[in-house]
């Protein structure tokens, strides 16, 4: 019996998964990548550059770079956290929400299509496997 490695697998369905947000993305004016910045921040409280980063797993270098994009785009604004100013915190505007309740809804139409394939509960339950790998 052939098997297709996991990598592989993986690699290929994440590829085909951004064939679907990219596109529905694209009216909001963000990536794939900013989406889930913004994601992220969508939380009641405040949170700093650096514990984004951490919670996505990116570097801070990377993290600034976004974040300044987004700030551009008038999605996020960055403030002097006020117990430590060497921090920053980022939170997102209200064009920032707005943006990310539509986007979100995109991306939920995306999943939903690159799932369709799948029969009955099976999408659940891809979903559960894959957030106990995670």
């Amino acid at each position: 019996m052939s098997r297709r490695r996991l990598a592989y697998l993986l690699k290929h369905a994440n590829l085909r998964l951004g064939e679907l947000t990219g596109p529905a993305l694209e009216p909001y004016g963000i990536d794939g990548r900013e989406f889930g910045v913004m994601w992220a921040l969508r939380a009641p409280e405040p949170a700093s550059q650096l514990e984004v980063a951490q919670r996505l797993g990116i570097d801070r270098t990377t993290m600034v770079a976004m974040v300044d994009a987004l700030e551009r785009k008038k999605l996020v604004e960055r403030r002097p956290h006020p117990g430590d100013r060497r921090k920053n915190i980022v939170e997102l505007t209200g064009h920032g929400r707005d943006t990310l309740d539509g986007a979100a809804r995109a991306v939920d139409a995306a999943e939903e299509e690159f799932l369709a394939a799948l029969p009955g509960d099976d999408a659940r339950l891809l979903r559960e496997l894959l957030d106990r790998l995670v």
